[in-house]
């Protein structure tokens, strides 16, 4: 079953917590006929939102997708949409997903504008290079702007933004919308805004109309040559030509339309649709997909969004289900039908696509084929993960990976029973397939297993999925910070000597190693592998470690490097080179030489002039005027340093840099010092390096 693709949309839905992205989801469903009633966030009903913690919680927590028709100038349009989390703690859901989009729908809040998260996002969209509509929601909210949301599109996104609609009044005076270009009005009539009525522009709105008009026409002129000579030659462009213009600058992220309406009163999401079909790319529009080839990682390859190119697909999610994973993924290119063998060539596994699905939130419709340009998901996957690319085992490709977060807290769980334990590991392992975003180890010397993740909404709806889905008894402890260690100098020349003799056969083991400071920068720029953000180099010349013994090494400082040297937090930013080494013909063995590793490492860390590094949060807080000098004075004392403030109406939005170890609590602080009139959002900025004497308690409480 082939579509044609100038008639496909892959688009998401993303924007800041609160700003209505589920909202105007399902009233997408419900306009395409997807779904017969629409189901509502904050009732529990969202289709979209159908996790028990979703429905409690009224967010998104997953993301999710599906496929809808939608009817456009007398053609059906094949729409893939997936609606994403707003919550900061769950960004690798929308990171994943603007991975596999071909455009994407920023939604903002009508009142705010563009908020911390909305920055957040749209970074993330320009990573990979996605193609945006702006939709400004919520023009039914007392206090909303237009004009003033359009403003913080401009200035805070630094984009070309285009308003090509203005609203008919706002709060509970928002009727409907005016379509710029054709200068006409829309109503949304009827019991849920399914009627649409045209009309003229009201009396009222005429010069309001004219002026963003002119201003619409001026910016779309200057997306086409033809179109400036047109424009400044006192000509007007026409309306198609104008449109034809925009749908080239969209595709091209040269500008970025900007429309309105309020989903929730079910104004302007039919038009939000036909915009989505009119200036959103179809998959054939998007450049040839690239990535290596997986036998020569020097060879660039592309493969072209055709049903007729040899088959490629990435793996952008891993859903665990009772009758087996759920893997979704992208077609990028050629066709998979339902018993194809298809290979992994990042490991060399093969794969059988046993069944394909296409995915209508948690309802699934089973298919016999899919094809270039559509997302679909797929049982019988073994072991391929998020980020991994599947294809055609004889004309193999392998698509460029996803960026993945580094977790910023961690806290110990414990099983309640042996039963428990046996099943956690095995749930911990689910969950981890499931979120690249998570971690999980067993720490040896404390015998305690550490969960890590992005922030304490993040693990407690992992620790609620055990106990509630999975049925697992556990205990957990505080959520504590991810710390990380690092060097402060480059050491030389520092030996590892395993020697063992127990009276048969002894163990021998024996290597010398630098160790250096290292960026991920260095690492792209000398194209070494920096898994885990260490680098390991082989130096040796002249054989005095043999080859077999050399893997060895490299996963005994690993592995060191990973449970920590210091105080048992990640070793990262650093480079070991193996220099020099011995070995006993009979003696050495591939676990001696782990040691030696081991020890080589602990050795040079110790010389190196070590540092904790902690995570620093780029905390948003809004807050009244007159409670200004006791947020910033507060912030002070949590070792917090401002690096912005404005005006927004009577408050005051304040963005600053904190330490995550001094923020546990801090939204109930905020609200005792405001009255319960503050609200913050806090996202992970960077790890740098600790104050001596707090890093001297930290590893002090580590060692106790």
């Amino acid at each position: 079953m082939s579509t044609d693709l100038s008639r496909v949309r892959n688009f998401g839905i993303c924007a800041h917590i609160d700003a209505g992205k589920t909202t105007v989801s399902e009233r997408i469903l419900y306009y395409t006929g997807k779904n017969y009633k629409i189901g509502e966030v904050h009732e529990g009903t969202a289709t979209m939102d159908f996790l028990q913690e979703e429905q409690e919680r009224g967010i998104t927590i997953q993301s999710a997708a599906t496929t809808c028709p939608w009817e456009f100038n007398g053609q059906e349009y094949k729409l893939n949409l997936i609606d994403t989390p707003g919550h900061v703690d769950f960004t690798i859901e929308v990171e994943r997903s603007l991975r596999v989009l071909d455009g994407a729908v920023a939604v903002f809040d009508g009142k705010e504008g563009v908020e911390a998260q909305s920055e957040t996002v749209w970074r993330q969209a320009d990573r990979y290079r996605v193609p945006r509509l702006c939709f400004v929601n919520k023009m039914d909210k007392i206090g909303a702007s237009f004009d003033f949301s359009y403003d913080t599109i401009l200035k805070r996104l630094g984009v070309n933004a285009i308003a090509i609609q203005y609203p008919i009044g706002t709060g509970h005076e928002h009727k409907g919308i005016i379509d710029l270009l054709t200068q006409r009005a829309f109503y949304f009539e009827g019991e849920k805004g399914e009627t649409v009525r045209e009309a003229d522009v009201p009396a009222d709105l005429v010069d309001t109309v004219k002026k963003w008009r002119t201003m619409a026409i001026e910016k779309i002129s200057e997306l086409d040559d033809k179109l400036t000579e047109q424009y400044l030659s006192g000509e007007e462009p026409s309306v198609a030509d104008l449109k034809k213009a925009l749908r080239k600058g969209v595709v091209a992220r040269t500008c970025f339309p900007v429309l309105c309406g309020a989903a929730l009163r079910n104004v302007g999401v039919q038009h939000l649709l036909d915009c989505v079909v009119e200036y959103l790319p179809s998959p054939s529009e998007k450049p040839e997909v690239e990535g290596t080839d997986p036998r020569d990682k020097e060879k660039r390859m592309s493969r072209p969004h055709d049903p007729n190119a040899p088959f490629s697909a990435l793996v952008f999610k891993v859903v665990a289900d009772q009758h087996g994973d759920l893997t979704y993924m992208r077609v990028y290119s050629g066709r998979l039908a339902k018993g194809m063998r298809i290979i992994n060539p990042g490991n060399g596994e093969k794969e059988l696509a046993s069944r394909i699905f296409e995915m209508h939130a948690k309802d699934r419709n089973p298919l016999e084929e899919t094809s270039a340009g559509n997302i679909v998901a797929v049982v019988g996957i073994k072991k391929s993960y998020t980020g991994d690319t599947l294809c055609d085992p004889d004309q193999p490709i392998l698509l460029e990976r996803m960026h993945f977060p580094e977790p910023v807290i961690s806290m110990s769980i414990e099983p309640k029973t042996q039963a428990d334990r046996q099943k956690l590991g095995d749930a911990l392992g689910v969950i981890r397939r499931e979120d690249p975003s998570f971690r999980s180890f067993y720490n040896e010397e404390t015998g305690q297993t550490i969960i890590s993740g992005m922030g304490e909404l993040h693990l407690e709806i992992i620790k609620n999925k055990l106990v509630r889905d999975m049925k697992i008894g556990v205990e957990v402890g505080k959520p504590q910070v991810a710390y990380r260690e690092a060097i402060g100098r480059k050491v030389e020349d520092v030996r590892g000597l395993f020697k063992k003799q127990t009276g048969g056969r002894g163990q021998f083991g024996d290597c010398t190693i630098s160790i250096e400071p290292f960026t991920a920068e260095q690492a792209a720029a000398e194209e070494i592998d920096f898994t885990d953000n260490v680098a390991f180099e082989n130096g040796i010349v002249g054989g005095s470690i043999p080859k077999e013994f050399i893997p060895s090494v490299e996963y005994g400082v690993r592995q060191t490097a990973l449970a920590g040297v210091t105080a048992g937090f990640p070793l990262i930013n650093v480079k070991i080179t193996l220099t020099d080494g011995k070995y006993h013909p009979v003696d050495s063995s591939q676990v001696a030489f782990e040691q030696a590793g081991r020890i080589a490492l602990q050795e040079a860390v110790a010389k190196a002039q070590p540092i904790l590094l902690e995570p620093i949060m780029k905390v948003v807080v809004t807050v009244p005027e007159e409670y200004f000098g006791s947020v910033t004075g507060d912030i002070s004392s949590r070792r917090g340093m401002i690096t912005e403030q404005e005006d927004r109406g009577v408050a005051k939005i304040v963005t600053c840099e904190v330490p995550l170890s001094e923020m546990f609590g801090y939204t109930t602080s905020l609200r005792s010092l405001t009255q319960g009139r503050g609200s913050n959002t806090m996202e992970f900025l960077a790890y740098r390096p600790m104050p001596r004497n707090l890093q001297e308690e930290v590893i002090k409480s580590m060692k106790a």
